[in-house]
């Protein structure tokens, strides 16, 4: 090559550098999408990005979008984080996911805890994602097992659960299948009930009570305080795969996988693609920590004793 063709090629890429350096934003942009506010997500979030170096405001920009508990929002809101040309986009739980992967197949999207996302058609694969999506599994068919398990120690004669499901939630489907392999294993029945609306979840629970069902358990997605509420007023156990159900909510049990161990996991991998990595060659991880908690004063408006073998084992006891 000549030289002052060598100058010339040399000049023109030093400017493509800079005019690409000029185009790119100040701070990146992180699109959070949630089902609602109420969820532990944000603040659990951001104390995770700050573990890593990035903090609001100074090094970083985050949109934060909320359905406000309306799944039907979604959509929008999804299309919404694309048209401010976030960085990347954050997602839990399931359904937000889902309307984050509708709305790009460019943006990198980072899911947590998301339920069973093989089966939903998030990634090919646990170890080759594909796409743009990687992130956080909830493990959930163990949970489901384990949940089950749970039960059969607190009622050794329960042979009937009732589950209550999400239907408009990806998860829905694998869920139930979850819930019925495990149940047959131990020689239970599952009566399903979907529930389509906020509304239906009265007469569902009073059907359950005149059926003389042993137990409940719940899909994450559903109104988790409402639902226990009326566990306690059926005198009903009830379970879910949430953490913290036992809580606020005032659930009887939730065996569940660490919530703060997965938003560590999912902001590593924020930092690794607003460094350059991609979806695609980041496995999806599943939770390695799990939480038992057990609340004794919802055992005791439904008159059930907790085994002291159980409640020994229990990471969270609420008295």
């Amino acid at each position: 090559m000549r030289r002052r063709e060598f100058i010339a090629l040399f000049g023109s890429a030093l400017a493509s550098s800079r005019a690409a350096r000029a185009q790119r934003p100040a701070k990146p942009k992180i699109g959070v999408l949630i089902i609602s506010n109420k969820e532990p997500f944000w603040s659990l979030f951001r104390k995770g990005l700050r573990e890593v170096g990035y903090i609001e405001g100074e090094n970083i920009q985050i949109e934060l979008r909320s359905a406000e508990g309306l799944a039907a929002n979604l959509p929008t809101l999804a299309a919404e984080l694309v048209r401010l040309q976030v960085d990347v986009i954050v997602a839990t739980p399931t359904p937000c996911v889902h309307a984050a992967k509708a709305a790009t197949t460019d943006i990198p999207i980072v899911m947590v805890a998301a339920g069973d996302p093989v089966n939903t058609g998030l990634v090919a694969s646990l170890s080759r994602p594909g796409g743009n999506v990687t992130g956080t599994s909830s493990a959930a068919s163990e949970i489901t097992e384990k949940t089950l398990e749970l039960f059969r120690e607190i009622l050794p004669s329960m042979r009937r659960v009732a589950i209550l499901v999400n239907p408009p939630d990806p998860f829905a489907k694998p869920f139930i299948e979850h819930i019925e392999r495990a149940a047959k294993t131990m020689s239970m029945t599952a009566d399903i009930y979907m529930i389509h609306a906020q509304e239906e979840l009265d007469a569902a629970f009073a059907q359950i009570s005149q059926k003389h069902l042993d137990a409940v358990v719940l899909q994450a997605t559903l109104p988790r305080k409402q639902a226990a509420d009326l566990a306690i007023k059926y005198r009903l156990p009830i379970t879910c795969t949430a953490s913290r159900f036992t809580g606020d909510a005032g659930g009887l049990l939730s065996y569940s996988f660490n919530i703060e161990e997965l938003y560590r996991k999912s902001v590593v991998y924020i930092d690794k693609i607003l460094k350059g990595a991609k979806p695609t060659d980041l496995p999806v991880q599943e939770p390695t920590k799990f939480t038992l908690s057990i609340n004794l004063k919802t055992a005791k408006a439904i008159g059930i004793t907790i085994p002291p073998t159980l409640l020994a084992r229990a990471d969270e006891v609420i008295e």
